[in-house]
């Protein structure tokens, strides 16, 4: 519907509606016309193209700009944008081109520079002042605290009632935190090798199976504990976390809580807990939770303010979770008496998987943590907490580093044990390698450069990734589902039925004799 290129006449704005390579075809034929002899050429008498026509194209292909409609526009309406001055700094050139730019470009030029300004103030200034704004943008991207969300919309209710109570109480447990916590003692309770899983006679009086009242009682206990836990850090610290952007909103910091009051929770969620373990899992599983609640509040804590060793603690406690989850499913098959040594240290072997995942979780607070700290290592300092982020930061990023490789063995490990199947360590390899890059650049440029951003969000990835991984890849879990659908015996069902004789009914031609059962044939 549109005329002829040839026909085209020189004025802005003639064409918007028109390919890049349809223009370029009018371009070349307006070139080559007699009219405009010296249109295109290096003269230095060169017509005025702001009002006679469109500017000179280039005439290489696969530039940045072939596919894109900005230049075209620019140049088919007469339009440029001045070079930036060497001056001009990088806000004043993105302000001057936003008016050339897609919105959705704007955007992104709009982030690049808060981050180049972010990276330039921190490399250039020397106060701490200057320094604790330069580290705001790392802050910033964090995600905001579930405490500190819950306080603000107890705040935002009158006093004394039952909503702001409630949420006030939830706010101490640290929400997100104690999710973590019971998800990380699930994985390995639901990855336990049981032999009779999806077998045709699980249900069975005496064939081993994971009982759904024991792991609702797993699932109570650990929250009551982990958030007894969290309750008792708060008390703790509430002077520090006046003084940090990410806690200075907690209810003990703000008084939306009394002191007696959550200690009250404290004690009341501890004691709960570890009654919920001991009752309906087993006294092992209960003394781990007890252990994990004396570690957080009366180990890691105060060792805050004294040593960067703190970190490892938290680490050791962040490790006991996933040890609860296999222990409570070690006591539904034990053979023998069912105590500690049994669960922990079977003399099979069998306990292997659980110290596995303790030891995967241990070593995820690191390339978590360290990333984390370093983005508010100012506070951390300002607030007097000895964290490697401020006291050491080469170390810092070399232990991130450290304790990323470790994931290849732990998920190698998974698979020798017998709790995964052997494409689990094809399959987490890729993810591993992702968090190790990440790593990489982390320890390389120690945090500068979006390097501690990246590695946190890595992290924050990677342990769910692992987690659903091993699930789905659980040790003779698909080969059961299929024998179970295609209704096939299974091995140990088939391999019995073949061991045993049973006797003649009476009276069919044989000796009749006593009913003592079944008689294994020699």
């Amino acid at each position: 519907m549109r005329p002829p290129l040839r026909k085209f006449p020189l004025r802005p704005g003639v064409f918007e509606n028109v390919c890049w390579q349809c223009t370029r075809r009018a371009l070349r034929r307006i070139e080559r016309s007699p009219k405009f002899p010296r249109l295109f050429s290096e003269s230095t008498a060169r017509p005025n193209l702001s009002t006679a026509g469109p500017a000179a194209l280039p005439r290489h292909r696969f530039k940045a700009g072939y596919f894109l409609s900005n230049s075209l526009l620019v140049r088919s309406n007469g339009t440029s944008v001045a070079p930036p001055a060497a001056g001009d700094a990088p806000a004043q050139v993105e302000t001057a081109a936003d008016n050339t730019l897609l919105p959705h470009r704007r955007r992104q030029a709009a982030r690049r520079n808060a981050t180049a300004n972010a990276e330039a103030q921190q490399s250039t200034s020397s106060s701490p002042t200057t320094a604790a704004r330069s580290t705001n943008s790392m802050a910033a991207s964090l995600p905001p605290d579930a405490s500190s969300l819950l306080a603000a919309d107890a705040a935002s209710h009158p006093s004394n009632s039952l909503r702001r109570n409630l949420s006030a109480f939830l706010s101490l447990s640290k929400p997100r935190l104690t999710v973590l916590v019971v998800l990380s003692a699930m994985v390995p309770y639901a990855l336990y090798p049981v032999p009779a899983f999806l077998s045709s006679d699980a249900l069975a009086a005496t064939a081993p199976s994971l009982s759904p009242l024991t792991l609702l009682f797993l699932t109570t206990g650990t929250t009551l504990c982990s958030a007894g836990a969290n309750a008792l850090n708060m008390l703790y610290e509430p002077d520090t976390d006046a003084k940090m952007s990410r806690t200075r909103t907690r209810p003990l910091v703000r008084g939306l809580l009394s002191t007696r009051a959550a200690l009250a929770f404290a004690i009341g969620c501890g004691m709960a807990g570890t009654a919920a373990l001991y009752v309906g899992v087993n006294p092992t599983v209960a003394f781990l939770g007890l252990a994990n609640i004396a570690l957080y509040a009366g180990a890691y804590t105060p060792l805050k303010r004294i040593s960067a060793v703190n970190t490892w603690v938290g680490a050791v406690v962040g490790g006991i979770p996933p040890l609860m989850g296999w222990a409570a499913a070690a006591g539904e098959s034990a053979v023998g008496d069912g105590t500690w040594r049994e669960l922990l240290f079977a003399a099979d072997g069998s306990s292997l998987g659980g110290w596995l995942f303790a030891g995967l979780l241990f070593a995820w607070q690191f390339p978590h943590f360290m990333p984390l700290s370093w983005g508010i290592r100012d506070e951390y300092k300002a607030a007097g907490l000895r964290m490697l982020c401020w006291v050491n930061p080469a170390r810092n990023a070399r232990v991130a580093l450290r304790y990323s490789i470790v994931f290849v063995p732990l998920c190698l490990g998974l698979c020798a044990a017998g709790v995964t199947e052997w494409s689990f360590a094809v399959t987490s390899l890729p993810v591993n390698l992702w968090l190790i890059r990440e790593a990489v650049k982390f320890w390389r440029y120690e945090g500068h450069k979006g390097s501690a951003r990246s590695l946190f969000w890595a992290s924050v990835w990677h342990l769910p990734v692992i987690m659903v991984l091993a699930l789905a890849q659980k040790k003779g879990m698909w080969a059961r589902v299929w024998r179970s659908i295609a209704g096939e015996p299974l091995e140990d069902e088939s391999d019995e039925e073949d061991d045993v004789e049973w006797e003649p009914e009476p009276g069919a031609g044989a000796v009749s004799a006593p009913d003592v059962g079944p008689v294994r044939a020699q």
